[in-house]
């Protein structure tokens, strides 16, 4: 069973010097047979809480199907287009570690370095990536950056970089563009709401490539075998790879649970950090135009406070003042807050409804 393979192994006390004690003692490399977003992000803080990092070292290596996912403390309405994303079928996630976006598709490898905290080595981590790649492709250009990045050719970034550090353990993890679909990265990459003031962690947007555009040949068996071979030998373990499963209870207790609360709302939308949102809402009504102003306050992703400054000649300022009244303590998602104006909407007919339909409308547009 896996889980007495990573958690129950008797290990005998090693004798550490001075040099060795931040060393792992023996390495295990993992390959996700899950495509799973949430239960990847879900079997890394498993692995994080469950296996003795002081004694073995853990890389994990693992491919998601189109995802965006965002950093612990960042804002996804600022970082991602969650409209488009819908209507693509393209998940949002959430990961406990910090730093920016980044979009998964099956052509992105994601790797992950598991280790005590004394161990904790970004750049060492990074060298084994660059070197298994330099070992398979040696006309390759690739380095790593101080900001944790890996450039292909000096400008084109081919693996962004995250962690997470524990009282006792760690883990960094990067990805690595093979052969991702950049059309549909540039499409979701982009802000859904204007006008957003936030202290949340912004993305800084870089130009990327894909390995596969510089090195046609690199095949993804080659480019795994090359990463668990370089961790060995980086790390002066032996450690053959091994198939898992995150969905398998029986070998991960709990994950299901886990990656469940990844999933949710509350976790996803609701830990954004709190945020401001000014901007102007475009109203037509036929050949009518005007231009109303939205002020809103939103915590914990539910809107703390409306204020809608709409022009009396489109609409009476009880009913603009009824719609603010409507959205407070509601969540700001435009599925939940239609059907909180639904009611309201209802109340009014004619040449009223259309324009606070049409208000109602250009607002729902703002949450993405």
């Amino acid at each position: 069973m896996l889980m007495l393979m990573l958690t129950n192994v008797n290990l005998p006390e090693p004798h550490l010097s001075p040099s060795s004690a931040s060393s792992p003692t023996s390495g295990l490399v993992l390959l996700s047979r899950s495509s799973d977003v949430h239960l990847n992000l879900a079997l890394e803080d498993w692995i994080d809480a469950h296996v003795d990092l002081q004694r073995r070292g853990v890389l994990l290596l693992c491919r998601n199907r189109p995802a965006v996912v965002i950093g612990r403390h960042q804002n996804p309405w600022s970082e991602c287009d969650l409209r488009a994303m819908s209507k693509a079928g393209i998940l949002l996630a959430r990961r406990r570690s910090g730093g920016g976006t980044v979009f998964h598709d099956l052509g992105n490898l994601n790797v992950t370095f598991f280790a005590s905290k004394a161990a904790y080595d970004r750049r060492r981590n990074l060298k084994v990536v660059t070197d298994a790649l330099r070992r398979l492709q040696p006309k390759l250009d690739v380095h790593a950056t101080d900001r944790f990045d890996i450039l292909l050719n000096g400008r084109l970034k081919i693996s962004g970089s995250a962690s997470r550090l524990s009282r006792k353990s760690s883990y960094h993890h990067c990805t690595l563009l093979h052969s991702t679909d950049r059309s549909t990265l540039a499409a979701v990459l982009r802000p859904s709401c204007p006008g957003i003031q936030s202290n949340a962690t912004p993305s800084v947007p870089s130009p990327v490539t894909n390995l596969q555009d510089h090195a046609p040949s690199l095949q993804w068996e080659e480019l795994l075998d090359a990463l668990a071979q370089q961790y060995s030998t980086e790390f002066g373990l032996s450690a053959a790879p091994t198939s898992v499963d995150p969905a398998d209870e029986s070998a991960f207790p709990g994950l299901g649970a886990a990656a469940a609360e990844l999933r949710g709302w509350d976790w996803t939308f609701g830990r954004t950090p709190k945020f401001s949102v000014q901007t102007p809402l475009e109203l037509r009504d036929g050949g009518a135009r005007s231009t109303a102003q939205l002020r809103m306050e939103v915590k914990n992703g539910v809107m703390e406070s409306c204020e809608l400054d709409v022009p009396a000649a489109w609409l009476p300022q009880r009913l603009s003042g009824e719609l603010s009244g409507v959205l407070v303590g509601e969540r700001f998602c435009r599925h939940r807050a239609a059907a909180a104006v639904t009611t309201l909407l209802r109340s009014e007919s004619g040449e009223r409804q259309d324009r606070l339909r049409n208000l109602c409308d250009a607002m729902l547009s703002v949450m993405g």
